[in-house]
C-alpha cells in the first residue's frame, strides 16, 4: 500500500519564523504558469503512457522489486505530498544508505558511484526518464513545470528561515539547480541561492528559457548523473 501524505506541515520554530514573513509568491497567482502546467503535465503524460510499459519491463528485469518507488517529499510552504519516480535503486536502498559515503555539503545526500543505483537506473537518471510519473503531481497543482527541487522530511526539519525561503514557490520538474549543474552541485547552500534567485528572476518568459534550456542539458548529458 502506498503511504499517504498527512496535512500536517513539519513544525519547528524555524518553520514558524518563516510562517510569520511569508509573502505570497508572483507565481502563485499566474494564470498563464498555471496553463503552461497543465498543457505541458498533459504532454507528459501522454509520453509517460507510450514508455510506460517498456520501462517497466526493463525495471522488472532488471532487478526485483516495485516499478515505482514513493516517498514523501515537501512543497509549497512545507506541504507535504506524495511523489513517485520510476525505481532506479535496489528495493532495500534505505537500509543501506549508510553505508554510502556522503560526497555533499549541507542537507543533500549525494554519492556520484553510489551501488545502490541499478544498472538500468543509471539509464533512467541520465535521460530524467524516471521523473516522468511527476508530470502527475503537475497536473494535479502539486508541482510545476519550472520551481525548486522538492525537499524530503530529513532535510526540512533542519531548515533555517532562509532554506524555508525556497518553499516560497511550488516545486518543479525542473529549475535553476536541474539547469545550472544538477548533479555537479554539492554544496546545499548553492542549490538554495539558485532557487532564491530564480524567484527574484521569476517570470513566465523565464520560466520558458528554463525549460528550453532543460532540452539542451538533457540532450546533451549536461550534469548527468
Amino acid at each position: 500500500m502506498y503511504p499517504t501524505p498527512s496535512h500536517t506541515i513539519v513544525h519547528s520554530a524555524n518553520l514558524t519564523a518563516w510562517e510569520l514573513q511569508f509573502i505570497p509568491h508572483p507565481s502563485l497567482k499566474s494564470k498563464f504558469k498555471r496553463f503552461l502546467d497543465i498543457l505541458g503535465s498533459l504532454v507528459g503524460l501522454l509520453i509517460l503512457a507510450i514508455v510506460f510499459v517498456p520501462i517497466a519491463i526493463a525495471i522488472k528485469l532488471d532487478s526485483p522489486g516495485p516499478i515505482f518507488f514513493v516517498q514523501k517529499r515537501y512543497g509549497l510552504r512545507g506541504k507535504p505530498f506524495i511523489m513517485r519516480k520510476f525505481r532506479s535503486m535496489v528495493t532495500n536502498a534505505e537500509h543501506l544508505k549508510s553505508l554510502v559515503k556522503n560526497e555533499a555539503k549541507g542537507l543533500i545526500f549525494k554519492n556520484q558511484n553510489d551501488f545502490r543505483v541499478t544498472k538500468l537506473g543509471r539509464f533512467l537518471r541520465r535521460t530524467s526518464l524516471d521523473e516522468l510519473p511527476q508530470f502527475w503531481n503537475v497536473l494535479i497543482g502539486e508541482m510545476s513545470l519550472v520551481g525548486t527541487r522538492p525537499p524530503t522530511y530529513d532535510e526540512v526539519v533542519n531548515y533555517t528561515p532562509r532554506h524555508w525561503q525556497r518553499l516560497n514557490v511550488k516545486p518543479g520538474l525542473t529549475g535553476e539547480w536541474q539547469v545550472n549543474g544538477r548533479s555537479q552541485i554539492t554544496d546545499f547552500e548553492q542549490i538554495v541561492d539558485l532557487d532564491l534567485r530564480y524567484q527574484q528572476n521569476w517570470h513566465i518568459f523565464y520560466d520558458l528559457f528554463l525549460i528550453g534550456k532543460t532540452f539542451y542539458v538533457l540532450f546533451h548529458k549536461v550534469g548527468a548523473c
